[in-house]
């Protein structure tokens, strides 16, 4: 499936802005990254909630990994060595969304459990 399924670490708590969170493996969080805040993961970062902060995933290379999120709202998201910003002001969609690698760009599409049949 080329998705990283190591070790996964939980968090049931919201990322307040100035605290960071590292993981040699995916992260999930149940809450928030709120502004200021950072998750840096090598496999993939899944919160539910919103993310307003930094976040890296794929951190040792794994151009497989992903971001997903119920409100995708990030200051600075990247995946292995590839960043995108999120523009200014702009209302997220009313829907969960998966941020992810497609031919050398990172591409955001709804989530829709259907599509990954893993």
């Amino acid at each position: 499936s080329g998705v990283y399924e190591g070790r996964t670490k939980f968090i049931t708590k919201t990322i307040r802005g100035g605290q960071s969170v590292t993981y040699p493996g995916n992260v999930v969080i149940i809450g928030d990254v709120n502004s200021g805040a950072e998750v840096y993961a090598e496999g993939n970062i899944v919160v539910i909630g919103c993310i307003k902060g930094k976040v890296y995933a794929g951190t040792s290379g794994n151009d497989k990994a992903f971001i997903a999120a119920h409100s995708l709202q990030p200051e600075i998201l990247q995946i292995k060595d590839i960043i995108t910003i999120s523009p200014d002001n702009e209302e997220g969609p009313e829907y969960p969304e998966v941020a992810k690698i497609k031919e050398g760009v990172i591409i955001v599409e709804p989530y829709l459990p259907n599509k990954y049949n893993y």
